[in-house]
């Protein structure tokens, strides 16, 4: 089964067409015979006897696009002028900008914003640290920190690679839940070094989110800022993931009818993502896990497995202790999670499934299986990308969970946040909604935010961790 065309891979040529019938029908022809997708068609001008037009087509990769256009250059009557990638001129000169909240256009707005009015607020702030929550944007600003290691399915690509991402990931949080995010790509990749950066831009944040930093260091850079900090660190990559697989499984089960504590559950990858998984999974009430990493599954036996994350993995899933590889595995397997690698799962894996088998190939861009292979075997099928049903996309996730966490002003984020925002995304959708092409909400379902900020903060408050407090009526008070 062929990939089906995206917008990742789109772009625009613009053509010089000959002003006469037929000619753009030739154009989209040739496009649907090398299986593209033709998208707006729009004249830009009469020039001679040419019509200058931009026609917009989505490729499934560089390779396939490049064959499109080779397709239409060899059409007579047409001039390519030049193609322009979609994707790159987005990207251009970056994506995220700062703006100020309020103008500076007088000489009193200047004397308060800045010297000598603001002075008087530094001195406010240096007699009590706290009110920098309320007094600074500290109170609405998170850091995106990386170092480049894990970037998406590209692995170790090096800071200036991860950019893109990063501001990626600042767009979503500025325009999913209104928080001032700042992309911060680290050039070291010393455990020590990104504490250390991390801990000196602390007071200037009100939150951690760390990205795409590789396994294990992860999971170590992570717990010890949550020891030295008093600020929200939270990894996506672990926990984004793991509450959205979370609330996607909730809802999967309701429309398989099947039971969390009677799921066999197989999760093919054991670096952040799938330990994380594991334990969400664990905590929401699963008992029989099996985690695979590229030597099969783990289990107490194995001889490389001594310390470290594996251990806990070798301890607290697999209570039978089976051994093999990924395809053993898989024999009878009610629910499969994917966040390891393109092309990992077979299709003979997924025949050797229990009955109502659900699948959720997260690895990005490039799924364990590709959906067109198995849509007659899986009952549900989930993926990372945005061109299948059924995204499990941290955006549903990350936004809300750090607008809960500030507006509570949380000193962490913990497992019972978590375990609220899973439950909070699954009831965005109502179950005589649900279907095998619908167990998540669209990412542009604005109330989505809302209720996982309110779940969050919720559960801060009851687990002691929130340091806003709450005035008699309900409402809260900052300073």
């Amino acid at each position: 089964m062929e990939i089906q065309p995206s917008a990742s891979y789109s772009f625009t040529m613009r053509l010089y067409i000959e002003n006469k019938p037929g000619m753009l029908a030739r154009v989209l022809q040739a496009i649907g015979q090398e299986k593209g997708d033709a998208g707006a068609v729009d004249v830009v001008k009469v020039e001679g006897k040419f019509k200058v037009r931009d026609v917009t087509v989505s490729a499934r990769d560089q390779a396939h696009a490049k064959n499109i256009v080779e397709a239409v250059k060899k059409i007579d009557g047409i001039k390519i002028r030049y193609v322009s990638d979609r994707v790159f001129l987005l990207h251009l000169g970056g994506k995220i900008r700062i703006e100020n909240k309020v103008p500076v256009d007088t000489r009193d707005a200047l004397s308060m914003a800045y010297t000598p009015g603001v002075g008087r607020v530094c001195e406010a702030i240096a007699k009590n640290k706290e009110k920098a929550s309320t007094l600074t944007i500290k109170q609405n600003s998170v850091a995106v920190v990386s170092d480049g290691t894990a970037v998406l399915g590209l692995g170790d690509i090096g800071p200036e690679a991860a950019m893109p991402v990063m501001e990626g990931k600042a767009m979503l949080f500025k325009e999913f839940a209104d928080i001032d995010a700042y992309p911060i790509c680290l050039d070291t990749k010393k455990t020590d070094e990104i504490i250390s950066a991390v801990k000196w831009m602390a007071p200037g944040f009100g939150a951690v989110n760390l990205e795409d930093i590789s396994s294990p260091r992860c999971f170590e850079i992570e717990q010890r800022l949550k020891e030295e900090l008093d600020i929200p660190i939270f990894h996506d990559d672990q926990h984004g993931t793991a509450v959205v697989t979370l609330a996607a499984t909730i809802n999967a089960l309701k429309v398989v009818k099947k039971k969390m504590e009677d799921l066999r559950i197989v999760i093919v990858g054991a670096g952040a993502a799938g330990v994380a998984i594991a334990r969400i999974l664990r905590g929401a009430g699963a008992e029989e896990i099996l985690v695979c990493d590229s030597k099969g599954i783990i289990q107490k036996d194995r001889d490389d497995i001594t310390d470290g994350i594996k251990k806990w993995l070798a301890e607290n899933t697999n209570a039978r202790n089976e051994s093999g590889d990924l395809h053993d595995a898989m024999k009878n397997a009610d629910l499969l999670i994917g966040v390891s690698g393109p092309g990992i799962i077979t299709r003979k894996d997924v025949e050797a499934m229990a009955d109502d088998p659900m699948v959720f190939a997260l690895a990005n861009p490039v799924p364990e299986i590709q959906p067109e292979e198995i849509n007659d075997l899986a009952r549900i099928i989930a993926t990372g990308r945005s061109d299948y049903p059924n995204q499990i996309n941290n955006v549903l996730a990350f936004p809300g969970i750090f607008r809960g966490a500030l507006d509570s002003r949380a000193t962490d984020i913990n497992e019972a946040m978590k375990l609220a925002a899973a439950h909070a995304i699954a009831q965005c959708i109502d179950e005589d909604d649900l279907g095998t092409e619908y167990i998540i909400p669209s990412v542009f379902n604005k109330k989505v935010v809302r209720m996982v900020a309110r779940a969050v903060k919720k559960a801060a408050y009851e687990t002691g961790v929130a340091e806003r407090k709450k005035t008699a009526f309900g409402g809260e008070i900052g300073m």
